[in-house]
């Protein structure tokens, strides 16, 4: 087996920013031609194996359009990065009706819906991979607000549903699930102090982590050396959750 991705075609979600852009380029250096999908695909450098799509992908037609555009460029698809996702912080009660549908749309109903509608182009690869971006608070309480929780626990299940039933077409489907990453959607966070104290405490290796160090593991995941690798949940986390005193 060879450690690359040379000749994969890659469907990135969520890949201009943080984890998703450290994914793109680290597929990119690993020989993978990748579609990107992102709000503002600005800030990407111009690349011979990189395409991009623009716009909110909690829009129907834009999901159909990056199925569209892999079918079209390359007759399937080996390897689907469900990146995208975003996040309110507060009180379980202090939420909006719009604020927890909007939450549940942009990081559940989008990568159900895209995962479905790439399922024949998965198919077609003969030896392809999902990766589902989930998240520690998926599985344990980390006082980012219930609503986000809920989000990635339900694609953690979903990651071991598909896994089981998409084995047979030779489709893999793994989640990892990153602790605190030094990313603009935790930026917030991390630059309070007091939280921040709180989150080192908590983290054995007394850190947080980079995107990079997420986008190893998935890079990992898309490779063919991960062949007997299926409906994981892979915890990027420093350690924290096997801490206990």
């Amino acid at each position: 087996m060879i450690w690359n991705l040379k000749d994969k075609k890659a469907l990135i979600t969520g890949g201009t920013k943080g984890i998703g852009l450290a994914i793109t380029q680290e597929f990119l250096q690993l020989g993978a031609e990748v579609l990107v999908i992102a709000r503002d695909t600005s800030s990407l450098l111009p690349h011979d194996r990189l395409h991009s799509l623009q716009g909110d992908w909690s829009d129907t037609r834009l999901r159909t359009s990056a199925i569209e555009f892999a079918a079209k460029k390359w007759a399937k698809l080996d390897v689907l990065v469900n990146n995208i996702g975003t996040n309110i912080r507060k009180k379980f009660i202090d939420y909006s009706e719009e604020e927890y549908r909007m939450l549940f749309e942009v990081n559940l109903f989008s990568l159900t819906d895209v995962t479905q509608k790439a399922y024949p182009l998965l198919k077609k690869s003969g030896n392809a991979s999902v990766i589902n971006i989930a998240s520690v608070a998926g599985t344990f309480d980390v006082q980012s607000g219930p609503p986000y929780g809920m989000t990635k626990a339900a694609i953690i299940q979903l990651t071991r549903h598909l896994a089981a039933e998409w084995a047979p077409d030779h489709i893999r489907v793994n989640a990892v699930s990153p602790w605190y990453i030094r990313t603009p959607l935790t930026a917030t966070v991390l630059s309070q102090p007091d939280r921040l104290e709180k989150i080192l405490a908590r983290t054995p290796m007394n850190r947080v982590g980079q995107p990079e160090e997420v986008a190893g593991i998935v890079s990992f995941l898309a490779m063919d050396n991960s062949s007997y690798i299926t409906g994981q949940n892979i915890m990027v986390d420093g350690g924290m959750s096997v801490k206990g005193l």
